[in-house]
């Protein structure tokens, strides 16, 4: 039985604000047109209290169900070093996740049981990034939930696929966040002018953050607040492909 804190359409998670997003009368509208704006975070897009009630369901219902993500940094990067300053570090991050690949999976399973899937496969969830990225967006967008505990994080990347012809001339993804209150901070670090510059806190309770990729950035270890080993941060990851 699917649960009602989860509604069937993106829209119905939205603030006054974030419903002006979808109808196109908000200055967000379009911002990731222009190719200098690569990163939005916002705060103020979600109803607190509905999505609140969706982080319950989330961690009662999905907690036990994610498969670890855990990519170390690998030692050869400086046992196999043979020049002064020639690091060269892979992606690395940990956290627990569902990839959305196979539906026989059991986080997937449990994801479509309280109507998860369906509220992230909804029509306004695109309408929603489209109406930031200011162009249409394929359908068939991929998937992903994110569950970050205390140090868990996400390397320096740019999430560019230079493989992918539907991919390499660049994507949008969009993050829907959603902190339990025992966060201390996290923090997105991205790069402008060729600089790891600008930093924003993705440590709210009820936030989304858009990205025009590829850029170069990197998200920091959760941090909990003394006491609260149980802190989480939830992020439903929607990526677009353009039309």
């Amino acid at each position: 039985m699917r649960s009602n804190a989860i509604p069937a359409e993106f829209e119905d998670l939205l603030s006054a604000s974030g419903k002006r997003v979808l109808a196109g009368t908000h200055a967000l509208c379009g911002a990731l047109a222009n190719p200098r704006t690569r990163f939005l975070a916002r705060g103020d897009l979600l109803d607190r209290t509905k999505a609140e009630r969706v982080r319950r369901v989330l961690e009662a219902s999905l907690a036990d169900r994610l498969e670890l993500m855990a990519r170390p940094i690998p030692p050869e990067t400086i046992s196999d070093m043979r020049h002064d300053y020639g690091e060269q570090l892979p992606k690395t991050s940990r956290a627990q996740t569902i990839y959305f690949e196979s539906r026989r999976e059991p986080g997937v399973k449990a994801a479509e049981h309280i109507g998860l899937v369906r509220l992230m496969r909804s029509a306004s969830f695109r309408a929603f990034a489209e109406a930031l990225a200011g162009r249409k967006l394929a359908s068939g967008w991929g998937l992903q939930v994110l569950r970050y505990g205390p140090g868990d994080y996400a390397g320096p990347h740019n999430d560019h696929h230079p493989e992918n012809k539907d991919a390499r001339s660049g994507y949008i993804d969009l993050h829907v966040s959603l902190c339990s209150p025992g966060v201390a901070h996290q923090w997105l670090v991205y790069s402008r002018a060729g600089h790891f510059s600008e930093i924003v806190s993705v440590a709210r309770p009820a936030s989304v953050t858009a990205y025009r990729l590829p850029f170069w950035h990197y998200t920091t270890p959760l941090v909990a607040k003394h006491g609260h080993l149980e802190a989480a941060r939830w992020v439903l990851l929607g990526t677009f492909l353009y039309r």
